[in-house]
C-alpha cells in the first residue's frame, strides 16, 4: 500500500494554494508550497517572536497560525492564514492590522516588500 500526497481538504485552502501558485512570483509559489504540506509543518508564531523580528510598518506573511502569546510594541500588517482570538485582539489594540493572505495577494501581487515567517 502506497502513500498517496493529498494536501489540505479545505476548500478555501485549496483555492488559495492553486491562486498564489498561478501568480508566477517565487515568494508566493514558496508560501503556497508551505501551506499544501501537512498541518503539522505548518507555522505557528507567537507575538513575542513577531515582535522581536519585525520593524516598524513591515509587512509579514505568515503560512500558519498566529498565537498570542506576547505583546507588539510597534505596528505591523499581518497576513497569517488563521489567528487566535488573543493574539486578534493585542494586534488590534498595538495599532496593527490582521488580513488575510488572499487580500495580501489582491494588494500586491508582485510581493514586493514582503517578510515571510517560516
Amino acid at each position: 500500500m502506497s502513500h498517496r500526497v493529498t494536501g489540505p481538504s479545505n476548500y478555501y485552502d485549496r483555492k488559495l494554494i492553486r491562486e498564489l501558485w498561478k501568480t508566477k512570483r517565487r515568494i508566493w509559489k514558496k508560501i503556497s508550497k508551505k501551506l499544501s504540506g501537512p498541518r503539522r509543518n505548518r507555522v505557528e508564531a507567537n507575538l513575542y517572536r513577531i515582535n522581536r523580528k519585525t520593524k516598524q510598518n513591515d509587512v509579514i506573511v505568515i503560512p500558519g497560525k498566529v498565537l498570542g502569546i506576547g505583546e507588539l510594541d510597534h505596528k505591523l500588517t499581518i497576513a497569517c492564514l488563521d489567528c487566535s482570538k488573543s493574539a486578534r485582539k493585542k494586534i488590534e489594540d498595538s495599532g496593527s492590522k490582521v488580513i488575510s493572505i488572499e487580500e495580501l495577494l489582491e494588494q500586491n501581487p508582485e510581493g514586493k516588500n514582503l517578510k515571510v515567517f517560516y
